[in-house]
């Protein structure tokens, strides 16, 4: 065998030592940061929350990996009963969802909501009572001039039957009444595009989602603000609730408390558009009764 043969063997043998030395040396450092994964299911009205959290405690913790994901409150209420996922993300206590054992689960109230009316821009409105609400989502108004705008036709998209936002609105917003059946969403950023891009639309999203491309009018009057839901004044709004499946295990306990620590309460959340429970200058029962602290 000649020289240079021998050179290129010997070459070889040296490249694959590197190159497994360096695979054996990113195994290692992956195995060691791999030890703890949260899942959390559920709520698109708090998803943002969760995720931007999320990402700021795995840079703290290495090796730390929370993955979030939609798919509405019902969904993560099933999943999270079925010990399925670690976290489930609802807009709405357990107890007010069919086919969910409340008792199994345990509650970790994380922040509040406000949910408000989205309107395409073009519709001419900029306030509505709660009769009109109630009016234009059970289809008794079809046209926006009926309420003081446009003479366009109203076009209703709502969020999908499990969410929790639709649940949250149709009981505050609606006084209870249901929508009626019309084109479904199950994430509030579509929905947003959807009214922003479709002449005459109307739904309904979580403050953090009020943005330029749509109009959220006042309710009765009263300006969808996170200063009118934390005196009480403004009534369409929810705790954000984190289930688990009874007691959480110390990875994930860990994570809850994060999201209720200082530093998040005070300024991630407002960040987000939400509020921090600890701000709130009333509390909403399961039964709905206001109650001042």
């Amino acid at each position: 065998m000649s020289k240079s043969h021998r050179g290129t063997i010997v070459s070889a043998i040296v490249a694959v030592g590197i190159v497994a030395a360096i695979g054996t040396a990113y195994a290692t450092r992956d195995k060691g940061n791999s030890g703890t994964s949260i899942t959390a299911v559920g709520s698109t009205a708090l998803q943002p929350f969760v995720e931007s959290a999320g990402e700021e405690y795995a840079k703290e913790n290495l090796g730390t990996f929370i993955n979030v994901q939609g798919g509405g409150t019902g969904t993560g209420l099933s999943q999270v009963a079925q010990g399925a996922v670690d976290l489930g993300n609802s807009d709405v206590f357990a107890e007010e969802k069919a086919g969910i054992d409340a008792k199994k689960l345990v509650d970790h109230q994380v922040a509040v909501v406000g949910i408000a009316p989205l309107l395409n821009k073009d519709n001419g409105v900029s306030n509505l009572t709660t009769n009109q609400l109630r009016d234009i989502f059970t289809g008794k108004v079809t046209n926006w001039q009926q309420v003081g705008g446009k003479n366009i036709n109203i076009v209703i998209i709502n969020r999908a039957a499990g969410s929790g936002t639709r649940a949250t609105f149709e009981k505050w917003g609606l006084g209870g009444a249901q929508s009626l059946s019309a084109q479904e969403q199950d994430s509030s950023g579509m929905v947003r595009s959807i009214v922003a891009t479709t002449p005459g639309a109307v739904s309904y999203a979580s403050f953090g989602y009020i943005d330029r491309s749509v109009t959220a009018p006042s309710v009765d009057n009263i300006a969808p603000t996170n200063a009118n839901v934390i005196d009480g004044r403004y009534p369409i709004w929810s705790y954000e609730h984190v289930y688990t499946k009874g007691r959480p295990n110390k990875e994930v306990a860990r994570f809850l408390d994060y999201l209720m620590s200082k530093k998040i309460q005070k300024t991630l959340v407002p960040e987000l558009g939400y509020i921090s429970i600890h701000d709130m200058h009333v509390t909403r029962q399961l039964d709905g009764q206001l109650v001042k602290k």
